[in-house]
């Protein structure tokens, strides 16, 4: 028997289907973000070489023309990290990667001091892997313009979680269809990808980064952001709260390297 509540779930099923396939690019990219934890000195020079030298070098062959290597700040003592990030079209590419770097003469040779580390000198202290879909508001990475030296930038990297996955579906159709995507492009906030995270250690989870040339800049640009006009319409919307449970941001720079 047909009721008006079983027609109003079936409503709710198909709305959130409808943001699910607005929210994410048909034909955009997929992102890895490898994040490598470490504790010493000594660990982050082993790790930085074999990324340099081999793992960095190994994926431009395989045809990754642009790839992130950003480092926690100086004074972030308390968890220090390096992000690799890797744009792919496909998600066939992350098991071809794999397959790839087995049979890679110059990689495994290149990388020599990193793949046979003693099991007491391990040049990390454990590895995440991030699986992420592109946006439809912005369906591939890009690489800012900024002027400052590299050592001077700000990458800033946030994700936002949600009590459920309609609330984040909801908050990911407030950066596609709210055009909150395009209120940070008017902002000036060089943004490098938005995406939505389909496998990780926090979910459901949205993350996205943004660039300045320093500090300060930074600061300025989220200064106009929380009293911009437009968002202050748009995350009034009774249709957008409480889309966010959690928030985590991690500020980062990019090592001599990197391709962002």
């Amino acid at each position: 028997m047909i009721t008006f509540k079983n027609l109003r779930a079936v409503a709710m099923a198909m709305a959130l289907m409808a943001i699910t396939i607005t929210a994410l690019a048909k034909d955009g990219s997929y992102y890895q973000l490898k994040v490598y934890h470490y504790k010493t000195q000594a660990q982050f020079e082993q790790l930085n070489a074999y990324l340099q030298q081999a793992y960095v070098p190994a994926l431009h062959r395989y045809g990754i023309k642009k790839v992130g290597v950003f480092a926690t700040l100086p004074d972030d003592t308390a968890d220090r990290k390096v992000y690799v990030f890797i744009p792919m079209k496909k998600l066939s590419k992350l098991e071809e990667i794999d397959h790839r770097l087995a049979a890679d003469q110059k990689y495994i040779a290149d990388g020599g001091a990193y793949i046979n580390a003693a099991f007491n000198g391990s040049p990390y202290t454990r590895i995440e892997n991030i699986l992420l879909k592109a946006f439809s508001g912005m369906p591939n990475a890009d690489v800012p313009s900024l002027k400052s030296p590299k050592a001077e930038r700000i990458y800033e990297l946030r994700s936002y979680e949600s009590a459920t996955e309609k609330y984040h579906l909801n908050k990911v159709d407030m950066f596609n269809t709210g055009d909150e995507i395009s209120l940070f492009k008017r902002l000036g906030f060089n943004a490098v990808f938005y995406s939505q995270v389909l496998s990780g250690g926090r979910m459901p989870n949205l993350m996205y980064m943004t660039t300045f040339n320093n500090r300060d800049e930074r600061d300025k640009h989220w200064q106009a952001f929380n009293t911009d006009p437009v968002w202050k319409v748009l995350s009034a919307k009774e249709q957008y709260k409480n889309n966010v449970s959690r928030n985590e941001i991690v500020f980062l720079r990019p090592v001599e390297y990197s391709d962002f």
